[in-house]
């Protein structure tokens, strides 16, 4: 039997990345998958990829309104959760006098404030013995130039991994947060730096790796399904930080 046989999880920015790697490794342990994302083309080729059982639907996470409406759609076709990663954000980067409004606004709505009123809308629909991750970073803890927003907003998650815990474990809900370092994905192309520069910030970041590499989706998808299964049902409220020991060493 597989640990998520006759599951159900929610992986809020499934279509790419980290989530899909994660949504991914759900489907090969049993669960029936829910993605949700922005891109249509995106989403149903992650869809195609995850099997039949698999649910994807465009959802933006910064917008109150479609969180109200991905709970009012999951509860219509009766579906209950067992687990849910919220992965979905934004990551935009910029020293203190280039920072502006739109951008602040831009990642508090996606990363804080989507992922705080998602939670809300969804929480009827969790199963007593479910289990909540949020995707934090390490740059809530290590005070890297440029990244002060986006670190903030992090900072926010990591915070609602210990009070939503207070709050939801009545109903037999534990939340954890997983925090990654550097990760090999398509993020770092959207950053919309100059391909050569890209390649010498990604160097930059590799040296103060201990470890000398970067991280795969894969590993952070398995710590994802560590604190969404009954293996971690004594882990309430903490932060597993994954970065090669860059912030510890």
């Amino acid at each position: 039997m597989k640990r998520f046989d006759n599951k159900t999880v929610l992986v809020t920015g499934g279509n790419s990345g980290i989530g899909f790697a994660t949504a991914l490794e759900f489907a090969k342990q049993g669960a029936r998958v829910i993605i949700t994302g922005r891109d249509q083309a995106t989403l149903d080729t992650a869809k195609a990829q995850l099997g039949e059982n698999a649910i994807a639907l465009r959802n933006d996470a910064g917008d109150i309104k479609a969180s109200k409406e991905l709970a009012q759609t999951l509860a219509a076709q009766g579906i209950t959760l067992d687990a849910a990663f919220f992965n979905a954000g934004v990551a935009k980067f910029g020293p203190l006098d280039a920072i502006d409004e739109n951008l602040w606004d831009q990642t508090f709505n996606v990363n804080v404030k989507g992922t705080f009123f998602t939670i809300q809308a969804l929480t009827p629909l969790f199963n007593s013995g479910a289990a909540i991750v949020l995707n934090g970073s390490i740059n809530a803890h290590i005070g890297m130039p440029s990244s002060s927003v986006y670190a903030a907003s992090k900072a926010a998650l990591i915070s609602f991994a210990k009070t939503l815990s207070a709050e939801l474990l009545p109903r037999g809900v534990r939340v954890n947060v997983v925090s990654p370092g550097p990760i090999a994905t398509p993020l770092y192309g959207r950053l919309g730096i100059p391909a050569d520069q890209l390649n010498e910030l990604a160097s930059d970041i590799q040296s103060q790796v201990p470890l000398k590499r970067f991280g795969t989706p894969e590993e952070v998808a398995s710590a994802v399904l560590y604190l969404s299964s009954p293996d971690s049902a004594f882990v309430v409220g903490t932060e597993l930080i994954m970065d090669g020991g860059m912030s510890q060493l």
